[in-house]
């Protein structure tokens, strides 16, 4: 999943970032309210964090913007201000969760899984393709009842080919998907990485889950 993270505070930002980053998330940061509408207006992302209080427009305003062009993405606010009338106000304007700092990031991190499920047609924490089961809570994975250990990048994939099962996904969707704008890796680095994938998922199974779609790009499907 790619996520935006709209704080002005440098060092909270890069905290966040660098927590959402460990977790396998592709992160783009921004520093003040203008920049973030323009990142929200013009990337694909699956949440974003938004500071109430940035330069340029706030946090609500950026919250208010969207909502107002018909952007349903999934917003977390964070705010210093603790008030009920607060909250409130935050919630009425649009966003799916509010946090108040100093926060614990493990909440944090809770809260995000839980308001990106809600948005997706999979509202528990795992996802079944044939016998193979994912984890979205705790990120892990399983087939046939056995663990299969994968990287922080390869779980990342994965979870974005199970939640769109049957669909054709793209090198540049994957590429867009995964990774940030700061990302300069080679061109075949998603080729790579769905190698490492099949072999671990695929590999000595009768019945594969990942397929190529030639000139399109991969998918995972169980074949009846």
């Amino acid at each position: 999943m790619r996520i935006l993270v709209a704080e002005d505070e440098r060092d909270m930002n890069r905290l966040i970032s660098r927590t959402l980053e460990k977790e396998g998330y592709g992160v783009d940061s921004c520093f003040d309210g203008n920049e973030t509408l323009y990142y929200l207006e013009n990337t694909e992302y699956d949440a974003a964090i938004l500071d109430i209080m940035m330069p340029g427009k706030d946090g609500l305003e950026v919250l208010k913007t969207l909502r107002a062009q018909g952007n349903e993405l999934p917003i977390l606010l964070l705010t210093a201000r603790d008030s009920v009338s607060d909250r409130v106000t935050g919630l009425d304007a649009g966003a799916d969760d509010y946090l108040i700092k100093p926060f614990d990031f493990d909440e944090l991190m809770a809260r995000i899984r839980a308001m990106t499920r809600k948005r997706t047609p999979h509202k528990s924490s795992t996802v079944t393709i044939g016998d193979l089961v994912l984890n979205v809570g705790n990120h892990t994975v399983s087939r046939g009842g056995k663990k299969i250990d994968l990287s922080v990048r390869e779980y990342a994939i994965l979870e974005y080919m199970c939640m769109n099962p049957g669909i054709v996904l793209s090198r540049e969707k994957i590429e867009n998907h995964i990774w940030n704008y700061d990302y300069s890796g080679g061109s075949n680095v998603v080729d790579v990485y769905i190698s490492y994938l099949r072999k671990k998922i695929d590999g000595g199974q009768e019945k594969k889950l990942i397929h190529t779609v030639w000139g399109a790009g991969w998918m995972i499907r169980e074949d009846k």
